[in-house]
């Protein structure tokens, strides 16, 4: 692929996004739910793509990530079916006065334009942005990464088919199809077509095109997410939570990184939970003090406390108060996701207003943080930058705002 040719998609993508700009909730919903019906429709095609992509990434602990299922298709599906089901971003203002002047000024919602999204190995990121952006009138040039491009592309040659069959415009839906760093580099520069790019993968990806890309850029997070234990919590719950929270899917940026435990409960409470982890495979990386109370655990190491596993490997500490925890989680975490396990209400509240993080929870997983399950339908991902949007980046947060004027002869004094 050429730079000529990543030229041509933005064109492309731009001509889309006007046509979008100007379509009404009815039409979006039309291709919404076609492309919906098209996945289920197409499930043993993009199966055949995915298990190539699979195949050729064995051994990768991105696996998960990267494998579709029949029931993961059927939820992409159901994701898309569930925007329709929204209120459209763009079809309200949000506000409107009249100034002094006599001048009616509306502040309306209108659509990003051309949103460029590079992504690493997750393939129902495809159908989610699709629809996202779709639903909120604008066009999207994807860039995955080469382990699902059989995946991407099959996942987008039924959308764009979806698209076309309801005389909506297919190019609203671009993939990049070469994978190379190049490219990628070269979509960072393309201002004048892509007006915003969203990164999603691991940090080295994030940072990446944080550090290099012109175009404008909304940061999405790396999960180094942290679980705190307080004096005041149940055990059961605490294992409950931990548990979901680092094993159901540990590849998964809202995934639990990280588990600090009040030194009060710690004899009591820390063997049990590490019990419950170890169960499930997972390793345990612990300060002095937590080795000390589960002899098994490995030394952890000051990287440790910064890394993001993506695996079944989990830090402990031990701590003395609940400042120490929110100290040590704000020096190292990536403002994506924290929560406190307690019984004290004042414990919670104090965790809610100083842990600095995008998403802050008390008494549940950290599993939530996510598009699908705070009702936005889907998620463009999860902003852990604090302008434009922060959490996940639903309908909403793909869109603008335009203030339009309506006069009748005004002129400033």
């Amino acid at each position: 692929m050429q730079a000529a040719d990543l030229i041509q998609l933005g064109q492309q993508a731009q001509d889309a996004a006007s046509i979008l700009a100007q379509l009404d909730n009815a039409a979006k919903n039309r291709g919404l739910m076609a492309m919906a019906d098209a996945l289920i429709a197409h499930t043993p095609e993009i199966l055949a793509a995915n298990a190539q992509d699979v195949d050729a990434a064995a051994g990768s602990k991105f696996l998960d990530r990267l494998t579709l299922t029949e029931a993961r298709i059927q939820d992409m599906a159901t994701g898309l079916r569930q925007l329709a089901s929204l209120q459209d971003p763009t079809a309200k203002a949000d506000q409107a006065w009249r100034n002094e002047a006599g001048l009616l000024i509306i502040q309306q919602r209108v659509p990003l334009g051309v949103v460029g999204i590079i992504y690493e190995a997750r393939p129902n990121v495809t159908a989610d942005a699709a629809g996202l952006t779709l639903k909120s009138g604008n066009a999207v040039i994807l860039r995955g990464g080469k382990e699902a491009l059989r995946s991407n592309m099959a996942v987008v040659n039924v959308l764009q088919a979806a698209l076309k069959s309801v005389d909506l415009p297919e190019l609203a839906v671009q993939l990049v199809t070469d994978p190379s760093h190049e490219i990628a580099n070269q979509m960072m520069h393309l201002n004048g077509y892509i007006d915003v790019l969203i990164p999603r993968g691991g940090a080295g990806l994030i940072q990446a095109v944080v550090k290099n890309a012109t175009v404008p850029v909304i940061e999405t997070g790396a999960g180094n997410c942290h679980i705190y234990v307080d004096k005041a919590a149940d055990l059961q719950m605490a294992i409950d939570i931990t548990v979901n929270a680092k094993v159901q899917r540990p590849s998964v940026c809202n995934a639990a990184e990280k588990l600090l435990i009040h030194q009060d409960v710690a004899e009591a409470f820390l063997p049990a939970i590490a019990k419950a982890l170890q169960d499930h495979g997972v390793e345990l990386r612990g300060d002095a003090r937590a080795c000390a109370i589960v002899s098994d655990m490995i030394p952890a190491t000051d990287a440790d406390w910064d890394t993001e596993y993506n695996d079944l490997i989990m830090a402990v500490k031990v701590v003395d108060s609940e400042t120490e925890a929110i100290k040590h989680i704000n020096a190292h975490n990536t403002k994506h996701s924290e929560a406190i396990i307690t019984e004290n209400y004042a414990a919670s509240q104090q965790f809610l207003r100083q842990i600095d993080a995008a998403c802050v929870y008390v008494n549940a997983s950290t599993r939530f943080t996510d598009g699908f399950e705070f009702g936005f339908g889907a998620e463009i991902g999860i902003s852990t930058q604090k302008l434009h949007a922060r959490g996940p980046m639903g309908l909403a947060q793909l869109t603008t705002i335009k203030y339009q004027i309506l006069g009748d002869g005004q002129v400033r004094a």
